[in-house]
């Protein structure tokens, strides 16, 4: 196939922030054997034949038992706690895939799946210079491996060393294209403001397919994301749509749709959907999602209860070792304290510069006060040329308060443009400050 025509992120970028801005990173694995086990890994590195994460646990707990342990078995073991994590948005489950990566490690210090496991481990947990200081060891012991390259594409990202990460994902695409490659392509051509390019990457990502339902559907929600960014609602709708058909009551799926209604000006609708899924699903980014469309339908009491879970849920997962410092830096800058919203955020710069850190940094240094400083940062989150319209949103405001009011309108205007309800309430704000600049 022709790679320059189809992916390259160099030739095509011009680009889910969502993509690495969720708790867990999305990491597919290509295809390997372990003929010894009997079974053979897939997506994830999961046993092919189980219907589910659950099943795929059991059935390799059930391995280790009857037959003589090994290193790869423990990686496959580790790799389906990984995706039951996924599934559950549990944090525990962690503490379960590290137990059994280093399990392997133990039987064997030079394995690289075991190795890449917990590449991919750290890279969820958002400890990216870990992630990527492990995956670079796994492609040492494995540099035939392509699966290996996906992590190494993420810890570079989120590292902000985009070039790197264009030139190792094109690599990985030239070994071989699939689910796992086209969807980091997509994610890099966003970044650079491409979402026509990120669209079409995605429709490949969707078309290679996964041998997990819950990868499938994750690459049909971000189709659907990539859609309703570009204002086609129809199109998202159907991606949302096709995504809970693979995979009953998909939480990303559902809060898309939610994220629909919210769009048509269904706050009420858009709450249906969201309270159930916050119930089941312990992720701040539902519950932020919930509150702040709470709040844009005036129902005060409920989106303060909302609020408070945001914070529980952040320990949770401060318990199985995922740093949001990025994720809470915004939500003190919007619902707590500006302070220490700043605090977070410098040290999520610190830990990994990139355009998300610097936007998590900019908004922090707004809201408390500080915009012209702000404002610097929001130009940094923006030098890919990213579309990200909290990103727009936040350097607008930023703008705005700093007395830049050209630029602000500009920023703003950009914001609301395509799919005007990228948030019930902060989309509001920008149509009332747009207003207020002209």
């Amino acid at each position: 196939m022709s790679v320059s025509r189809h992916i390259s992120p160099v030739k095509l970028l011009t680009p889910l922030a969502a993509f690495l801005a969720a708790i867990a990173l999305f990491v597919v694995l290509n295809r390997s054997s372990d003929p010894s086990s009997g079974t053979t890994a897939t997506a994830g590195g999961f046993a092919a034949g189980a219907r589910s994460a659950q099943e795929q646990i059991a059935t390799l707990q059930q391995a280790l038992k009857d037959a003589p342990p090994t290193a790869d078995r423990y990686a496959l073991l580790g790799n389906a706690y990984l995706q039951r994590a996924r599934e559950t948005a549990d944090a525990s489950f962690y503490g379960s895939a590290e137990k059994a990566f280093e399990a392997g490690l133990k039987l064997d210090g030079s394995s690289a799946g075991a190795i890449a496991g917990l590449a991919s481990l750290r890279l969820a947990q958002h400890d990216f210079a870990a992630g990527l200081r492990l995956a670079r060891r796994a492609h040492r012991l494995a540099p035939d491996v392509v699966r290996i390259y996906g992590p190494m594409v993420d810890g570079l990202v989120e590292l902000g060393r985009y070039g790197e990460a264009e030139r190792t994902l094109q690599r990985m695409i030239d070994l071989k294209p699939n689910l796992a490659s086209y969807a980091r392509a997509s994610y890099l051509r966003e970044l650079h403001g491409d979402l026509r390019g990120a669209g079409e990457a995605m429709r490949l990502a969707v078309s290679a397919g996964g041998d997990s339902a819950e990868n499938a559907s994750y690459v049909q929600v971000l189709l659907g994301n990539l859609e309703l960014e570009q204002g086609h609602a129809g199109a998202a709708r159907h991606a949302y749509r096709t995504a809970l058909s693979r995979f009953a009551g998909y939480p990303a799926a559902e809060a898309g749709m939610a994220r629909l209604a919210w769009a048509e000006g269904d706050l009420d609708g858009a709450i249906r959907r969201l309270r159930p899924l916050v119930e089941r699903i312990p992720l701040p980014e539902y519950a932020i999602a919930l509150a702040e469309t709470e709040q844009a339908a005036g129902r005060r009491g409920a989106a303060a209860q909302h609020l408070d879970l945001v914070r529980i849920e952040q320990r949770l997962l401060a318990r199985g070792g995922v740093n949001t410092d990025a994720e809470l830096a915004v939500f003190e800058a919007d619902h707590g304290s500006p302070r220490k919203a700043v605090m977070l955020a410098r040290r999520a710069w610190a830990a990994a510069p990139s355009v998300r850190s610097a936007d998590s940094l900019g908004w922090a240094l707004t809201r408390a006060g500080r915009p012209a400083e702000g404002l610097r940062w929001g130009r940094e989150a923006l030098k890919l040329g990213s579309r990200d319209r909290l990103f727009l949103y936040h350097a607008g405001m930023a703008a705005k308060a700093a007395g830049d009011d050209s630029f602000a309108r500009t920023l703003l205007s950009r914001a609301l443009e395509g799919d005007p309800a990228f948030s019930p309430l902060h989309a509001e704000r920008a149509r009332r400050a747009l207003e207020g600049l002209r």
